[in-house]
């Protein structure tokens, strides 16, 4: 099948098979039970690809470096990921013979995202230890790898990272499936590039590892609000009641942790670094003065008992 039989229309017809679509085409999502009626096997087919010649991968590794999972190479830093998935192992070669690649990415909350259909051509055995991508400072044995030359089809390219599949409940582990033997369900097709739903400000819960790379649209949510958060040390159970009144709201505040570890915090100092958890307890109203938020957190201070019993040095006050 040459380049110049593929396409890359997706019918309208095709959309419309989905019950709930919108006139724009494009499927929303419904909570839990997000079927749209699409299949994957179906986009393949109208885009041209002959199920046979193609593998589907699912990247997700549990064991990769903060910031370094398949699914943050995708979206912060897509050359390596490009690396990443280039280099496969050598026991697999006879899986990967396939011509075409279907790439999705797990993402924290378990979206399967679609990262792109890639055309990849078995290059050589990889016969020098190699550093893992996704875990620096780790490598891979000599030998034990192949590498391939691949690269990203243009076909089914404007779906990239706004199409979500279902991989299958209890498939997780059988990352590479052949596509002619696995018809994914379809869960949602966004008009921009899938970022998880917000879960509300009260609702939001954090290690402070993940602030960096949290969503766009939930880090412009967490700079517009302002009020009283929750840190909870992981190891000890120690709480601390802080404040977020600076010009960024939350997330300003949490950052400056991310960053040092302590946020400026005496007894954070002291402390042998954690992965704190992070909660908002209150959000201060629009109108509310850097004193009326000080008079918040100290409230909550006094409720949580964190000055006695946790990591606050005193009770905040106006």
């Amino acid at each position: 099948m040459g380049k110049s039989q593929l396409r890359t229309v997706i019918p309208a017809t095709m959309i419309g098979l989905a019950g709930n679509q919108q006139k724009d085409g494009i499927i929303p999502s419904a909570g839990e039970e997000r079927d749209t009626g699409l299949r994957f096997n179906t986009l393949l087919r109208e885009a041209g690809f002959a199920l046979e010649d193609v593998l589907l991968l699912r990247h997700a590794d549990p064991n990769s470096a903060k910031g370094y999972s398949p699914f943050e190479l995708w979206r912060d830093k897509r050359e390596d990921f490009k690396t990443y998935q280039a280099v496969q192992s050598v026991k697999a070669r006879s899986k990967f013979a396939k011509r075409f690649w279907a790439a999705f990415v797990v993402n924290s909350f378990g979206d399967c995202i679609f990262a792109g259909i890639w055309n990849a051509i078995y290059s050589h055995q990889i016969t020098e230890p190699l550093q893992k991508l996704q875990s620096p400072g780790e490598y891979d044995p000599a030998n034990s790898l192949d590498q391939y030359n691949t690269e990203l089809c243009e076909q089914l390219s404007t779906l990239i990272g706004r199409l979500v599949i279902d991989w299958g409940k209890g498939k997780e582990r059988a990352w590479a499936q052949h596509a002619v033997n696995q018809n994914k369900g379809i869960l949602e097709i966004s008009r921009q590039e899938v970022d998880p739903r917000f879960p509300g400000l009260l609702q939001f819960i954090q290690p402070l590892s993940r602030i960096r790379t949290l969503p766009g649209t939930w880090v412009a949510i967490l700079r517009e609000a302002k009020g009283v958060y929750l840190l909870t040390c992981p190891k000890t159970k120690e709480q601390y009641v802080g404040s977020a009144s600076g010009q960024d709201g939350f997330w300003g505040r949490w950052y400056q942790y991310a960053q040092d570890g302590h946020g400026g915090n005496v007894k954070l100092k002291s402390k042998e670094p954690s992965d704190y958890q992070v909660a908002i307890l209150e959000v201060a109203g629009s109108q509310a003065s850097i004193e009326d938020i000080l008079a918040m957190e100290g409230r909550w201070q006094q409720k949580l008992q964190s000055h006695k019993m946790g990591l606050n040095s005193n009770v905040a006050k106006k």
